[in-house]
């Protein structure tokens, strides 16, 4: 086990648990023998994760499927949703057991050379089949809730398609059960960046903040207003400072593997049976959505909901309000959190 902080083990009702001291720590449980929904036979990889707040089995559990870029990080100092989690916060650290999967090949905690596969061998599909082994040696029978943004939202879906009893709360945010048209063409773009462009991750980042914010976001925070220094348009300075720090921290077979994944969000697998599908589920399911979303736009979410509502599934459709676009669900946190509040009463 590698990461940051000390721990001791105790055992409780005939079960290792794992405390975790002062800073968080990443972990590690061995994958074996993965088929993919191609067929295809992976030998064994690492599934790596990160636990917050109490103890495993001690509390609620709060699982939190990170987006494109993101990670298991969640919360702390660096953590990418620390305005919605952590002591105090929306989902309370003092109240839940908050655990965060990496996305497998997302770079984090593991080596490109630990991790050398085709990036289009994982689908959405693949990525929950994975956190559910993961669980399952978790020894994880229930979760109270279940939430994701973004391509994690997509990921979120699938879960509780693949296990409809596991999850009390489903709360998919900015997000969609399946890769419409639009997503689908923005990553293509994406990909030919990533595979033609001189310097691939720094220029899809670029593109990718065009399709994250919205021309009104842009007014509100540049104006056109001008660095002279720089000798360029703020927003100019802005998009390339984002293409620099993304390439600093971000790597590109990474990139490619969770635009990937990204783009081909669909728990009906191109079947005309999303009713069908759904139906078995048990949790109650929160859609979130952002009015300005250009990405998982809220006419998707609103059809979704209405589809819900004619089979009586519990459903509710809440909606954040903000000219920052898909990006809102890393921004408006105090809209996140009323939204939120009924799920995580503390």
């Amino acid at each position: 086990m590698n990461g940051r902080g000390s721990r001791c083990v105790v055992k409780k009702r005939n079960r290792v648990r794992v405390i975790i001291r002062s800073e968080f720590m990443l972990q590690k449980i061995k994958i074996v023998d993965f088929v993919t929904t191609a067929q295809q036979h992976v030998a064994a990889f690492d599934l790596s994760y990160e636990l917050f707040g109490q103890p495993l089995h001690d509390a609620p559990i709060v699982m939190v499927n990170h987006a494109l870029t993101g990670n298991s990080t969640v919360c702390g100092e660096t953590g990418w949703w620390k305005g919605l989690i952590g002591k105090g916060k929306c989902i309370d650290t003092d109240v839940y057991t908050v655990l965060a999967f990496n996305i497998p090949g997302n770079g984090y905690g593991v080596t490109e050379e630990e991790f050398q596969e085709d990036y289009k061998l994982f689908t959405p599909k693949d990525i929950a089949a994975i956190f559910l082994q993961g669980l399952a040696q978790l020894d994880i029978k229930k979760i109270y809730a279940v939430i994701g943004g973004s391509v994690g939202g997509g990921i979120t879906w699938e879960l509780a398609v693949q296990h409809p009893t596991l999850i009390m709360h489903l709360i998919p945010v900015a997000t969609d059960w399946k890769s419409t048209d639009w997503l689908k063409a923005n990553c293509l773009v994406q990909e030919q960046i990533l595979l033609n462009s001189k310097r691939p991750v720094h220029d899809a980042r670029l593109h990718a903040m065009l399709i994250y914010r919205t021309p009104a976001s842009f007014k509100h925070k540049f104006d056109r207003s001008y660095n002279h220094e720089k000798g360029m348009y703020n927003i100019e300075s802005w998009l390339f400072h984002h293409g620099e720090k993304l390439t600093a921290r971000f790597e590109l077979e990474a990139y490619k593997r969770l635009n990937y994944i990204l783009g081909t969000i669909d728990i009906t697998a191109g079947k005309d049976n999303f009713l069908e599908i759904v139906a078995p589920i048990t949790a109650t399911i929160h859609i979130i959505s952002v009015d300005s979303d250009l990405f998982f736009t809220e006419a998707e979410d609103r059809i979704t909901y209405n589809e819900l509502k004619k089979i009586n599934k519990n459903v509710t459709h809440g909606v954040i309000n903000s000219v920052h676009g898909h990006d809102a669900f890393l921004i408006e946190f105090d809209q996140l959190t009323s939204l939120l509040k009924n799920v995580f009463k503390n």
